[in-house]
C-alpha cells in the first residue's frame, strides 16, 4: 500500500515542492512500465514513513514529466536524486536497498 507521504512531483510544482523546500526531498524517477522501479516502490514508502518529518519524500513520473527527466539527466530508472538547499547533492541509479538512502541522508545530515 502506497504511503500517504509520498508526493507526487511534476514539471510544474517541482520548484514549489523540491526546489523550494525548506528540507531535503528525496526524489524517485520512476515510470510504470519499469520492473525495478515497481520493485523500489515500497522502499520509497518506507522511506517516507520513518523519515516524514526530517526530510520530503516524492516521485516523478518520466513519462509524463519529460522536462524534469531531460533537466536532470535521466538515462536510467530508477534513479533516486537527493535535493538539499534547491540543489541535487545525490545521485543513486539502479534499485538499491532502503539503507543506501538512510546512509545517504544521514551523511547529508552530519554535513549541514
Amino acid at each position: 500500500m502506497a504511503s500517504a507521504l509520498v508526493n507526487q512531483f511534476t514539471d510544474s510544482n517541482f520548484e514549489s515542492e523540491v526546489l523550494k523546500s525548506d528540507k531535503p526531498v528525496i526524489v524517485d524517477f520512476w515510470a510504470a512500465w519499469c520492473p525495478p522501479c515497481r520493485a523500489l516502490s515500497p522502499i520509497i514508502d518506507s522511506l517516507a514513513d520513518e523519515l516524514g518529518g526530517r526530510v520530503k519524500v516524492g516521485k516523478v513520473n518520466t513519462d509524463d514529466n519529460r522536462i524534469l527527466a531531460a533537466q536532470y539527466n535521466i538515462s536510467s530508472i530508477p534513479t533516486v536524486m537527493i535535493f538539499s538547499g534547491g540543489r541535487p547533492v545525490k545521485k543513486l541509479i539502479g534499485l538499491r536497498r532502503k539503507e543506501e538512502f538512510l546512509s545517504a541522508v544521514n551523511e547529508l545530515s552530519a554535513a549541514a
